[in-house]
């Protein structure tokens, strides 16, 4: 064995430090931005790419992937040198990787706010960019998993665990969710549709959350919190328990984002469950991360890194116990589209994320550079700045949320709506969206405090390149890995889904004991069991750690099986279920744009069309909604805020004069609306042009035009644009028949009325009328 020089590869984290700082002002001033916008609607200024339905989404992906993205992968690249005492085997990889991803920040800041989006949230960006997401999501991979081949430790380290959970499960989500068919340049349709795609989204949705949100920063958390208080981590035990049940559980909890829905109740029921059971892990990752810091405690007054490493495990805490919390049924019927749900968001972001990554900055900034942190008494005020903006936002947006909720279902003893008017439970939280709005400013204040900081230090100091002497001993590829796959754990943790897979095909109780009995015994099998070792007395854990191959393979495993236990019924079945159903007719080509207008303006990001079971939803709404009412939707647009009130049964509701009226200028039809004005639509015109092409891609995803429907669509586009604009003319309003408020107009006009189904091709442009 040979003692050899290494010096790590800190240029590209300290690339993704500054990205980080950069986009995390960017990302934190948008979101005050849209706050301000729905207290001052005045803000949207009437233009397109200010008005909040498009600056929102812009607001969540920074948020998401430049700001959060940036920083995991800083600690990323930073920790898994140091964890494989290797640097990064291609440096041309590090920099496509870097380089990349700031490109595709920069094209959803290009796209998003002219319009060009899926609309579905935290997946927006259209298929062009996806293929990018994909091309450098690869690159990152490879870069990866080569180090893990080249490593000169032996053992993975628990922080690795996670990298790797969230590099094959983020890939996973991604490609599922945004299967899309090309349409245009910047425009495609979502391949699923109605029920099917609503599961696969917040199937993807829920799980970024875990696993681009949390499971990377959970490693981040095991490398950098025992360096910063110079203990070892607190269990290894509680580590592992934690790791694999927080991997497994997981991906099955997405349905809690759809409960009370249309969504089969199979699958409310699941999610609901493992919602719950999240719980327990989620806290055990925290009480060890905290534990580590016995003996340490003393730094807590000190150090501003462990201030914010401590606050950021607490708002892990708190969210992780919020979150199965909301997922009960009793309490989603209340907290459901309200801003409830955006203090629960917000509490994750800026308190889990932004103090874990503000931590981690503090931290590492110093070393890169070789100067200690300019400004002490700065770090703290950005930490005091940041706790009580976080305390103002969320305790705003707590109460805001409950009071919607209990307002939108209070029911007068006659059984009349006690707020019949929308408007009527909207005007009394304005105080508290300006409240919010104040405390998300105060946040961004502390962060641009500490932006100033490391970069008084970042100039003081000068790039530091760490080089460390290291033992010459190459791991390779180690052998053994098909007995791991037959162990005991792996063997017995099969066991336990084959009763669970068993048992549940009855019926929904004997789903719910079959899955506590499996987790019970796969939890009993990690945390207790000792099995065959080698001449070193290795446990089967430690074994596999030294065996990536293996340890990546059993968590794809594990991701997969909740997975595809919920989307394959669903997506099998979607089809029977619809047929089985009435009717719905497809929409005319004019509704067909109107309703591309309506996700392109991002009015899901307000407005919901999934009327609940519940007394208060159909007493203000009407019927609750069925499955194949949205069967024909690439992609669905149940919504998942309601700052304005549902539209599932808003067609025919209000004239056409109304809806004009409305669009042009919502506070003079609706005083008190804090809805973007769209009077610019007036004068937009309509892609005519675009007609056949989208028609034809929609009877390519299944949707039933004839070849007649499809030649003869820009022929009833018009009609009905010119019917649209004669009855407007009856109201002295002269509105040209191909601008896009007139598609926009239509589509609210079909909402609701499905119309009646086709019978055959001589009858082909009758029957895309749907409602007269």
């Amino acid at each position: 064995m040979n003692t050899v020089s290494i010096t790590y590869d800190d240029d590209v984290v300290r690339k993704f430090i500054k990205a980080t700082m950069l986009w995390g002002v960017v990302a934190l001033l948008l979101g005050v931005i849209v706050a301000s916008q729905l207290a001052f609607p005045e803000l949207n200024l009437g233009l397109p790419f200010t008005a909040y339905g498009r600056l929102r989404p812009l607001h969540t992906n920074a948020a998401i992937f430049a700001f959060v993205g940036n920083m995991m992968f800083a600690g990323v690249y930073y920790s898994t040198q140091r964890l494989l005492k290797t640097p990064m085997p291609s440096r041309g990889l590090s920099l496509a990787h870097f380089w990349g991803w700031q490109a595709i920040i920069v094209s959803a800041a290009l796209t998003l706010p002219f319009g060009f989006t899926q609309g579905k949230e935290y997946a927006e960006l259209e298929w062009p960019i996806d293929l990018a997401v994909t091309a450098v999501w690869v690159i990152f991979a490879i870069n990866f998993f080569w180090a893990l081949a080249v490593r000169r430790e032996k053992n993975l380290y628990v922080a690795l665990w996670f990298y790797i959970s969230t590099i094959i499960t983020v890939a996973v989500l991604y490609i599922v969710n945004n299967l899309a068919l090309p349409v245009l340049a910047l425009k495609s349709y979502s391949l699923f549709s109605g029920v099917q795609d609503a599961l696969v989204q917040w199937w993807y949705g829920h799980n970024a959350v875990a696993f681009f949100l949390t499971t990377p920063i959970l490693g981040i958390m095991y490398y950098f919190m025992p360096k910063a208080a110079e203990r070892p981590v607190y269990s290894y035990r509680l580590s592992i328990v934690h790791f694999w049940a927080l991997v497994f559980l997981y991906i099955w909890a997405g349905p809690h984002h759809l409960l009370y829905t249309a969504l089969p109740d199979w699958a409310q029921t699941l999610g609901m469950i493992f919602s719950l059971m999240l719980w327990a892990p989620s806290w055990g990752g925290m009480l060890n991360g905290l534990l580590t810091l016995r003996g340490a405690w003393g730094k807590l007054r000190t150090d501003p890194v462990i201030k914010f490493f401590v606050a950021g495990l607490t708002f892990y805490g708190m969210s992780t116990f919020e979150g199965p919390l909301l997922s009960i049924k009793s309490v989603s019927a209340l907290a459901h589209y309200t801003d409830w749900i955006v203090a629960h968001v917000h509490g994750g972001a800026l308190g889990w994320n932004g103090f874990m990554a503000a931590g981690m900055l503090y931290w590492l900034v110093p070393r890169l550079y070789g100067k200690p942190l300019h400004s002490q008494s700065m770090a703290n005020a950005h930490f005091w700045m940041g706790t009580l903006g976080i305390v103002i936002y969320m305790t705003s947006m707590w109460v805001s949320g409950i009071s919607q909720g209990l307002m939108w279902k209070a029911i007068n003893p006659d059984g009349a709506l006690s707020y019949p008017s929308f408007i009527e439970t909207l005007t009394p939280i304005r105080p508290l969206y300006i409240t919010r709005m104040l405390g998300g400013t105060l946040y961004l204040v502390g962060f641009i405090v500490m932006v100033v900081n490391l970069v008084k230090t970042m100039r003081a100091g000068a790039p530091v390149d760490v080089t460390v002497q290291v033992v010459e001993e190459r791991v390779g590829v180690q052998r053994g890995g098909a007995r791991l796959l037959v162990g005991k754990p792996v063997v017995l943790s099969v066991a336990g889904l084959v009763v669970l897979a068993l048992l549940g095909v009855t019926n929904v109780l004997n789903n719910v004991i079959a899955t506590v009995l499996g987790l019970a015994l796969v939890a009993y099998v990690y945390m207790t069991h000792s099995f065959d070792s080698d001449e070193k007395e290795q446990r089967w854990h430690q074994l596999m750690e030294g065996r990536p191959l293996v340890f990546t393979a059993l968590v794809l495993i594990a991701v997969l099986v909740g997975g595809v236990a919920e989307l394959v019924p669903t997506i099998v079945t979607g089809q029977k279920l619809a047929e089985g159903s009435k009717p719905v007719t497809p929409y005319r080509a004019l509704e067909l744009h109107g309703r591309d207008i309506y996700v392109r303006e991002g009015c899901y990001n307000c407005h919901s069309q999934m009327i609940r079971p519940l007394p208060g939803d159909a007493a203000r709404y009407g019927e609750p909604s069925a499955p194949e009412e949205s069967f024909y939707d690439h992609p669905f647009q149940w919504g998942s805020k309601r700052t304005g009130p549902d539209l599932a049964r808003v067609g025919g509701k209000y004239p056409n004069l109304w809806h004009y009226e409305h669009f042009k200028d919502p506070r003079a039809i609706s005083p008190g609306s804090n809805m973007p004005g769209y009077a610019w639509m007036a004068d937009a015109p309509l892609a005519v042009e675009d007609t056949v092409v989208k028609v034809r891609a929609m009877k390519t995803l299944g949707v039933p035009y004839t070849t007649a429907q499809v030649a003869e669509a820009n022929a009833d586009l018009e009609q009905q644009a010119r019917e649209i604009v004669a009855d407007l003319a009856k109201g002295n309003v002269n509105l040209r028949w191909d601008s896009e408020l007139t598609a926009l107009i239509a589509y609210m006009q079909r909402l609701g009325k499905p119309g009646v189904p086709a019978t055959d091709d001589k009858k082909n442009v009758v029957s895309m009328q749907g409602v007269p």
